[in-house]
């Protein structure tokens, strides 16, 4: 695919990838996408030279070693911040979720730039669905996929942040497992696990490949949000 800019047709453009590529999308296929192209097409790209920092972002930029404007955004895309060291900034952002700098990213865009995500990835994902849907006549699930890190482990995994005709989380509670012992804790966060898959095709620097085709799931029983994903502050040991 193109190089995205503010205003593209997302879906036009998976549409002609498609042809190029020979491929044909089926119902029930699962598309991820990258945070990254659906927000360049929401034109959330920032030019670093049009922030003006506050007092609080310049105070925390001192603290921290950032670049000043880059902390007046994430303050502005956060609704608190949770913990704070040497080059980072840990809030939970305006969508609900906890993560570094707000999601806020730097990468594979132009130099004095920053690139927030989308304001709402599931309306994003749902109108990505409904447009493929009416150009194709296909029933397919979108998960938006962002790459942040985990409080237990090293490294980064591919999470999903928006999801539409998915089912965010699966239940399993009440099931049993080998040995006829009810499960009563396990959930599946299966759209995370459908993005982590996503990501391993599409990599994390200049492969340009932003959307990957999972196939092989039936039709979902309870298509859910990437809200449903985030966990209750009650009951987040983290916070």
């Amino acid at each position: 695919m193109p190089l995205v800019e503010a205003g593209d047709d997302i879906a036009g453009q998976i549409v002609i990838a498609l042809g190029e590529n020979n491929l044909r999308l089926e119902d029930n296929d699962v598309l991820v996408v990258a945070q990254k192209v659906i927000s360049k097409a929401e034109g959330r790209l920032v030019y670093l030279h049009q922030v003006a920092p506050s007092e609080e972002a310049q105070r925390r930029a001192s603290e921290t070693d950032k670049d000043p404007r880059l902390v007046e955004l994430i303050l502005r895309e956060s609704v608190s911040v949770v913990r704070q060291e040497r080059n980072l900034l840990i809030t939970e952002n305006k969508i609900g979720i906890v993560m570094a700098n707000a999601g806020i990213d730097q990468s594979n865009v132009e130099s004095g730039c920053a690139l927030l995500l989308p304001e709402d990835p599931d309306q994003s994902a749902a109108n990505l669905r409904a447009a493929l849907k009416n150009e194709l006549e296909i029933d397919v699930g979108i998960v938006i996929a962002d790459s942040i890190g985990r409080a237990w482990r090293r490294g980064i995994v591919g999470h999903a942040i928006g999801v539409a005709g998915v089912e965010a989380v699966i239940d399993m509670r009440s099931t049993h497992d080998l040995y006829g012992r009810e499960l009563r804790v396990t959930e599946i966060a299966i759209a995370d696990e459908i993005a982590a898959a996503g990501t391993l095709l599409m990599g994390q620097a200049h492969e340009g490949i932003p959307v990957v085709i999972v196939r092989g799931f039936s039709a979902f029983d309870k298509a859910t949000t990437a809200k449903d994903l985030i966990r209750p502050k009650d009951l987040d040991l983290f916070r």
